[in-house]
């Protein structure tokens, strides 16, 4: 028999939210961990917020919505707040009920702005490593470190001559001479520059965002954003490995031939990591010998060195750091790293299930 195809609305709905969740969705364990980790960013919350006036938007609400954005690669705001009035399981896991309205996209970045403005990014990074660790997910031994390029979001056509630049002698390049980051800047993105990973690929504005993945897991265990610079790539490797937890033991660190410089060998070397850098097989001469290469380990650096594209991959195609959305390292390094924390979430709940199928 037919069924009617008849409009008339329900006046009244019983039941859960929860209910209209499947036990088995992905976002039940993508949950489960992240509000693990805000249970730990309470104090730095609550400096973050005044004990008077209206009350705003809750935190842990906006960071949810967050990881839904880049979980789900929604590209605005506006588009985010129509997919979390729409969608039920959405509603749960930000924590708003089918009678709350969605927020207005205006007023969600708004919000949004007082935790940009702070350190929360890398400290939810940290607290989802906390979990990782205490599960012995994370290896603290074996690194593997590298950088990519963030497309700025600014024209190329922006990138005029600076009304005042530095006068001869003065710039940044060796003994004073003029960059053309020096001459030139970004209207529209100051802090962006103009570079290029290759010389078969384009120059464009952009930024590098740098990964340091622990080998064990596949787990970022660091991540952070510099200026587009030559130096920039072994600067941010130095700077990541120098703020791992310190260990007795030796770690291994290893990289492409980009990292074979005399400098940044050395510096490793003098943190107690063993360099395993691809040796540089151009017109000058190699920093790695046989003191490195001559141990199996570093034959098992290379071979796991090449994981890290699947995060960058992860990163750009999922999380939306192709091409990023805001302005200022600052805050796209705040977005990089969010992003950083949004994977680490996806591998641990894949590693939970692998670990409960075993």
């Amino acid at each position: 028999m037919r069924g009617a195809d008849e409009h008339q609305s329900e006046l009244f709905s019983y039941g859960q939210l929860e209910e209209r969740v499947s036990g088995d969705h992905p976002l039940r364990r993508v949950r489960q961990v992240a509000d693990e980790a805000l249970k730990q960013l309470d104090r730095q919350f609550k400096e973050l917020y005044g004990e008077r006036g209206r009350p705003s938007i809750a935190p842990e609400k906006l960071l949810r919505a967050m990881l839904l954005q880049v979980l789900y690669s929604i590209r605005s705001e506006r588009a985010l707040m129509d997919h979390i009035d729409l969608h039920i399981g959405y509603r749960w896991f930000v924590g708003l009920s089918l009678n709350e309205a969605a927020w207005d996209a205006s007023t969600f970045s708004k919000n949004r702005q007082r935790l940009l403005d702070g350190d929360i990014a890398q400290r939810f990074l940290h607290a989802v490593l906390e979990q990782a660790r205490r599960k012995q997910w994370l290896s603290d031994e074996r690194f593997v470190v590298d950088g990519t390029l963030i497309e700025a979001w600014a024209s190329k056509k922006s990138y005029q001559p600076k009304d005042n630049p530095p006068a001869p002698g003065q710039g940044s390049g060796r003994r004073g001479h003029l960059q053309k980051r020096d001459l030139y800047a970004s209207n529209t993105d100051p802090e962006a520059r103009l570079y290029k990973k290759s010389d078969r690929a384009g120059s464009m504005l952009s930024y590098l965002g740098h990964v340091l993945h622990d080998a064990k897991q596949g787990l970022i265990a660091a991540a952070c954003v510099t200026e587009a610079t030559t130096r920039g790539e072994r600067q941010a490797a130095v700077e990541m490995i120098a703020a791992l937890p310190r260990r007795k033991r030796r770690i291994h660190v290893s990289a492409d031939k980009a990292y074979d410089e005399t400098e940044f060998v050395q510096r490793l070397r003098q943190m107690r990591a063993a360099p395993h850098v691809t040796q540089y097989t151009g017109q000058r001469r190699s920093s790695i010998d046989g003191r490195t290469t001559r141990h199996a380990s570093y034959r098992t650096s290379q071979s796991a060195r090449r994981h890290i594209e699947r995060i960058f991959g992860w990163l750009k195609q999922v999380g939306g750091q192709r091409r990023t959305r805001f302005r200022g390292k600052d805050r796209v390094g705040w977005m990089f790293q969010f992003a950083a924390a949004a994977y680490n979430l996806v591998r641990m709940v894949n590693l939970a299930r692998s670990a409960s199928t075993a």
